[in-house]
């Protein structure tokens, strides 16, 4: 039986204040939704990446229960911040692999392919993180957007909870988000050229 969003929101909300129970009990509820994001980042990978789905998982599961109790406000900010962690555990470990900064001589690849981390797309998510950094320098919720949906893959509606702002406003800027990337993804790429 699934959980309804607000008696997650309840469980986090106990956890944020302390309760260690409401913790462990939370934690085999969004397990599987947590699956699922991870697998949507590693389901295209070649058989022998060294970064598996379980391991994406346990690694954010570390990092979202560490040392400091945090202060969820809702099941939007958990996943949000959840996808935050997935992205930065496979950015540094395409970036510990010693891929080239740029991608070098790699093929654009569209954003919804650009998370996977294998041998020949890693250099890609390392470009896609300092796209989204550079986005985050200029308009930091267009940035948020597009971890939110992208990575997180909350619905608009999900995120707008998240952000505070409208579904209309996340449309928009989801919209300009993912146009601006192109162009700074695709501008790196004349670059080097």
């Amino acid at each position: 039986m699934a959980l309804l969003p607000q008696e997650v929101t309840q469980l986090l909300v106990a956890w944020s204040q302390g309760d260690e129970a409401a913790r462990d009990q939370l934690m085999p509820l969004v397990y599987g939704e947590l699956h699922r994001m991870a697998e949507r980042y590693l389901n295209q990978e070649s058989p022998g990446h060294t970064l598996q789905t379980t391991a994406l998982i346990h690694e954010a599961y570390l990092r979202l229960v560490g040392p400091q109790t945090p202060h969820w406000q809702n099941r939007a900010h958990f996943f949000g911040v959840a996808a935050q962690v997935m992205r930065h555990i496979l950015v540094d470990h395409a970036r510990s692999r010693g891929y080239a900064k740029r991608g070098g001589a790699a093929q654009m690849v569209p954003l919804e392919q650009a998370a996977l981390v294998s041998a020949e797309q890693a250099a890609e998510v390392v470009a896609l993180d300092e796209a989204l950094s550079a986005l985050a320098a200029f308009d930091e919720r267009k940035s948020r957007v597009v971890e939110l949906r992208y990575f997180g893959g909350l619905s608009l509606e999900e995120t707008a909870a998240v952000l505070k702002v409208s579904t209309d406003t996340v449309k928009r800027d989801w919209r300009l988000a993912k146009a601006w990337l192109l162009n700074e993804l695709s501008g790196e790429r004349r670059d080097e050229a």
